[in-house]
């Protein structure tokens, strides 16, 4: 099953202070708007989300369709086509995508410690 690309969505508290710390371990932004209180920033092939007021816990994401510079792949497995593979082999959903929908869609899942697994698909 292939997911796309991976990073992780933390909450943060000060996005300003997250943003510092992170560029201290070799982070520099790369997309998002810190105005509006969200920040994708990179360390090569390594993202991570600030995100301040969005979530109430950290959130792995995968995003299918996207290459690791958000950059379009030319194939890829559609996400509502990796929700119902997750449906048939047992995975309860937290949000669905529409599954009559085309295009840009999202669902959730949590594992087993309750963890919020996002599957956000921009495409």
């Amino acid at each position: 099953m292939e997911l796309g690309t991976f990073s992780v969505s933390l909450a943060v508290k000060d996005i300003e202070a997250s943003k510092r710390f992170y560029e201290k371990l070799g982070f520099t932004p790369f997309a998002g708007d810190q105005s509006k209180n969200w920040l994708i920033m990179k360390n090569g092939d390594h993202a991570i989300g600030l995100f301040q007021g969005m979530f109430d816990k950290n959130i792995l994401t995968f995003n299918p369709g996207w290459d690791s510079n958000a950059q379009k792949l030319a194939s890829f497995t559609d996400v509502r086509d990796l929700q119902r593979q997750l449906k048939a082999s047992g995975v309860n959903m937290t949000v669905e995508a529409d599954e009559g929908s085309t295009g840009p869609a999202s669902f959730m899942i949590a594992d087993p410690d309750g963890n919020t697994i996002l599957v956000d698909q921009h495409v």
